[in-house]
C-alpha cells in the first residue's frame, strides 16, 4: 500500500511539475461609447480597451458597428491598435434605435477574443448604412481554444496510468 501512494503522490507531483502556466485571453475594461449607454450624436471613432496588448495584422482584428437591420456604418478597413486600445473609425449613424459594436481581436497569448456591446441612438442621424457579405469580420465561427475537461480528462489518464503501472512494478522478486 505503501508503494501506491508513494507513485500516486510522485505521479501528481510530476502532472503538476510539467503543466504549463494557463494562459489568459485578453478581457474587454472599457469601451467608448460606454456599454448600454444613450447618445444624442453617433461617435466618430468606437475604442474598446483591453487588460493587455492586442496582437496586430492585417485583417486579424475588427470592429463592426451595425443598426437593428444590419447595415454597417464602421469605415471600411482595419482598426488602429496602440497597446491595449484598439479604435475603428465609424461613418455617420442613422436612425435612432439600437446600435451593436461588434469585435474580434487577437489576444495576448494568440486567441481570438470576440464580444458585442450596444448603445442606442436618440436622434436621427444623418448616415446611411452599407450592407456587407454574410460572413462579417466578427463572426469567424473560431473557439478559444480547448475545453477544460479534456485536460482534466488527460491529467486523470496519466495519473491513472502511474499508479497502474506503480502497482504492477511492486511484484518483483521477494527477498
Amino acid at each position: 500500500m505503501k508503494r501506491a501512494l508513494v507513485a500516486f503522490l510522485f505521479a501528481g507531483a510530476a502532472v503538476l511539475a510539467t503543466a504549463a502556466p494557463a494562459a489568459a485571453h485578453n478581457a474587454l475594461i472599457s469601451s467608448d461609447p460606454k456599454d448600454k449607454t444613450s447618445l444624442e450624436v453617433g461617435p466618430s471613432t468606437v475604442t474598446l480597451t483591453f487588460d493587455q496588448d492586442v496582437q496586430g495584422g492585417q485583417g486579424i482584428n475588427a470592429i463592426s458597428v451595425t443598426d437593428a437591420g444590419g447595415g454597417h456604418y464602421e469605415v471600411e478597413g482595419d482598426p488602429t491598435i496602440k497597446d491595449t486600445a484598439v479604435s475603428q473609425k465609424i461613418n455617420a449613424l442613422g436612425k435612432a434605435g439600437q446600435y451593436k459594436i461588434g469585435y474580434r481581436i487577437l489576444s495576448a497569448d494568440g486567441h481570438p477574443v470576440s464580444g458585442e456591446l450596444t448603445f442606442t441612438l436618440t436622434k436621427d442621424g444623418t448616415g446611411t448604412p452599407r450592407q456587407v457579405a454574410a460572413n462579417s469580420a466578427t463572426d469567424d465561427g473560431s473557439s478559444d481554444g480547448l475545453p477544460i475537461w479534456v485536460w482534466i480528462v488527460g491529467a486523470v489518464v496519466l495519473l491513472g496510468g502511474g499508479v497502474f503501472f506503480a502497482l504492477r512494478g511492486g511484484g518483483g522478486a521477494k527477498a
